[in-house]
Order: structure tokens, then C-alpha cells, then sequence
């Protein structure tokens, strides 16, 4: 262990920080000095470039790979942060997949897999989650704001993502006294690849324009709440924090 890591106040692990929401949150967390261990799926050239990112910024970090939804090959990402950084105190699991089709168009085949990496992938980071975070620690799921804006083609994920809600609350009420909060973020449209694919630049503007702020959400917008449940947001517990800039 490096005297670098050992100088780190707390330590997070964030899943799906290869882009997007989760490496803007990794990096907000390494500017804020916490030891980052930043997961991917193994499947993007971006890694790299977040790592530096965060690197840059004075704080520790490492790199995990894994299937999301793969209980041991997640336990090996948890127990590397454990090994470097001999602890757990934030875990943030933003890892998830969109694809969209009206109900009675969907595959099954696809509906099984949003729900494989959306809710099973969730299920497995919190089980370990909750076995590893230290007391005063915190776990943010992710949710979207779809579950309240309701729109067509977005069945299947948006019902992989109320599951996530009520895994939410159940598992704060599960860890009553060890002092770990749990709470998810619900983003509204916000400009990340994920989101963005497929879209028109009139679809867009439209979709910018359907709220009261006039714009998409950016990852540092979303980050600011992640750092927030990170940190000093004690008394918030079980929660599912909207944050779509008055959409919904």
C-alpha cells in the first residue's frame, strides 16, 4: 500500500465510471480527495482517459473490471478496494443499460437483459455493499426520472428501475445501526452518450425544452448530488432524489 493510499481520507468505488454520470462523479470524488476505485465492464477505450482524469487530481485510483451482474467476479472488484485501500466507506453504482422499444414491440431476449445488468447487477453490488461499508459510510443506486415522466418506449427500463427504488428503501431499514445510508439518484435527460444515441438533434431540443431550466442535465450536475449523498447528507436515508431540473 502506497503512502499516497494511505493518506486518502475515505475511499469510494463507483460502478460504470467509464463515462458519462459515473466517471463525472468519479472525478468529482477524487477532487475531493477520496480514494477512487473506479469499475468499467471491460468493454470501452475510454477508461484510460478517466483515469488520468482523476489521477490528475491528486488522489489515489485504480481501475476494476467486471460483469456488473456476475456475483464473483464483483466480489473480486470489492475485494480489491479492500486490499489497496483497506476499506469501503462509498459505493456508487451507476452501471446500467438503456435500450428502448414500445411493450408490445420488445424482445424478451432484451427485456431479460435490461433486467439482468438494471436490477440483478444492482442486487449484487448492494449484497456486497452492504457486507462491506464501513460504519458512516453511504451506497447510491441510480434510478431515472422516467419512472415519473412515464414516456413511451421506456417500459421495460423504467420498471428495472422502480425495482431499484424499493431495493433502495428496503436495504436502509436493513442496515438500521450501522450508521450507512442509502439512497438512489433519479437523473431526468441528461447529455450522455447513453441518452444522447439514436437521438435526432430536433428530438433533442425537444426533450431540452421540456423543462423549466431549458436544458439537459450534465454528469456534473448529477455529480453534485452524488458527492452530496457522499457526504454530508446524514439524515437522508431511503430516499430517491430527482434530479431532472423541475421536469418531474
Amino acid at each position: 500500500m502506497s503512502e499516497s493510499i494511505t493518506k486518502a481520507k475515505r475511499v469510494a468505488l463507483v460502478t460504470g465510471a467509464s463515462g458519462g454520470i459515473g466517471a463525472a462523479i468519479a472525478e468529482r470524488f477524487a477532487r475531493d480527495g477520496m480514494a477512487v476505485v473506479a469499475h468499467h465492464s471491460g468493454r470501452t477505450a475510454r477508461t484510460p482517459d478517466v483515469i488520468a482524469t482523476m489521477s490528475r487530481a491528486g488522489a489515489p485510483v485504480i481501475a476494476a473490471t467486471g460483469d456488473i451482474a456476475n456475483e464473483e467476479e464483483m466480489a473480486v472488484v470489492f475485494d480489491t478496494a479492500v486490499r489497496e485501500f483497506d476499506g469501503i466507506d462509498v459505493v456508487v453504482n451507476t452501471a446500467g443499460i438503456m435500450p428502448l422499444a414500445p411493450i408490445a414491440q420488445m424482445g424478451l431476449d432484451v427485456f431479460d437483459r435490461i433486467q439482468r445488468v438494471n436490477v440483478r447487477g444492482t442486487f449484487v453490488v448492494d449484497q456486497l455493499a452492504a457486507r462491506s461499508v464501513r460504519a458512516g459510510g453511504a451506497i447510491v443506486n441510480f434510478s431515472t426520472s422516467i419512472t415519473r415522466l412515464q414516456s413511451p418506449a421506456y417500459g421495460a427500463y423504467a420498471a428495472s428501475k422502480g425495482a431499484i427504488e424499493a431495493m433502495t428503501l428496503i436495504l436502509a431499514r436493513e442496515l438500521e445501526g450501522r450508521d450507512i445510508t442509502v439512497n438512489t439518484i433519479a437523473p431526468g435527460p441528461t447529455a450522455t452518450p447513453l441518452f444522447l444515441e439514436g437521438k435526432s438533434p430536433q428530438l433533442i431540443e425537444r426533450i431540452s425544452a421540456a423543462n423549466p431550466m431549458r436544458r439537459l442535465g450534465t454528469p456534473a450536475d448529477v455529480a453534485e448530488v452524488a458527492a452530496f449523498l457522499a457526504g454530508p447528507a446524514r439524515w437522508i436515508n431511503g430516499q430517491t432524489i430527482f434530479v431532472n431540473g423541475g421536469a418531474a
